[in-house]
């Protein structure tokens, strides 16, 4: 596979920073430059921003431009969509402020479901270091800029890996999980493809449900982060604390039940709740870090 290329004129919905720092992939790292270098799918990418444009540059499995205008969102109206949450309420307004650069990437559904078992318990640059070792071990090579990067594993490659195996790996008490998991979809007992057909995003949670590992929390991630549902809040310890904070205000923020979160932002932010929970994410999570 050779280099390409694909410039795009800078947009006001699109910050590198806040698309990869915002939660939502854990393949993608910063460079000494200020750009961004990433591994998804077949495909490892440079993305960097300058004062008037924006460069994709890498090897790719296909045609690069429509590999980004996918992978990146490219063709939804993110600034459309900022008015009308802005117009949700003044918490919502100031949120899009610190992450107004947020793009929902469309992720591999495999990958994803992974990815995000092992974010259970965990911080994201251990979930990184493990994702990377799984990578390295069971994915394929490919090399660019002197510099070897590692595709994830297949379905297959990654089912060859026992429960030790990923013990070994540094997957704690994820291993079995992620190992069972890796089987249940291998052997189509859980096919994604069926998956991609559900319509119903709490019918597509239930089935997601019964994969080992896979919570609400989990597999609303998974929805959000891969399956472009925007309807979907996935409720962590940042987004409880933002949303009792703001809304809900009660004394002990541990004691509130997940559903009335969800079920809060249903009726605040509509079919646009999960990318309100992006900016409410990071906003809050920015804040503390000046505080």
């Amino acid at each position: 596979m050779n280099e390409q290329v694909y410039v795009i004129d800078k947009m006001k919905s699109f910050n590198p920073k806040h698309i990869f720092d915002c939660g939502q992939c854990f393949r993608w790292n910063e460079n000494e430059d200020g750009s961004y270098t990433g591994v998804f799918k077949d495909n490892v990418l440079n993305v960097r921003e300058t004062d008037e444009k924006i460069v994709f540059s890498g090897i790719c499995g296909g045609n690069i431009k429509d590999i980004c205008r996918d992978y990146f969102d490219l063709d939804t109206d993110y600034e459309a969509i900022k008015k009308v949450l802005a117009n949700v309420d003044d918490n919502v307004k100031e949120s899009i402020k610190y992450g107004e650069g947020i793009r929902i990437l469309k992720q591999d559904l495999w990958e994803t479901i992974i990815s995000f078992i092992i974010s259970a318990n965990n911080n994201i640059p251990r979930i990184k270091k493990i994702i990377e070792r799984i990578s390295a071990k069971y994915g394929k090579p490919i090399c660019l800029n002197g510099n070897t990067y590692y595709t994830f594993p297949t379905v297959e490659e990654l089912s060859k890996a026992s429960v030790q195996d990923l013990r070994d790996l540094g997957l704690g008490f994820r291993d079995k999980r992620v190992h069972d998991t890796t089987q249940l979809i291998l052997n189509k007992e859980v096919d994604l493809d069926k998956l991609q057909e559900i319509t119903d995003s709490d019918k597509l949670r239930e089935e997601l449900n019964k994969l080992p590992g896979v919570g609400d929390k989990v597999a609303d991630c998974i929805m959000l982060f891969s399956m472009k549902r925007f309807d979907v809040f996935p409720v962590d310890v940042w987004v409880r604390r933002v949303m009792n904070e703001l809304y809900i205000k009660s004394e002990d923020e541990k004691k509130i039940d997940k559903k009335q979160i969800r079920s809060l932002a249903e009726k605040k932010y509509g079919n646009l709740a999960g990318i309100a929970q992006q900016y409410l994410f990071y906003w809050k999570r920015e804040e503390n870090k000046t505080a």
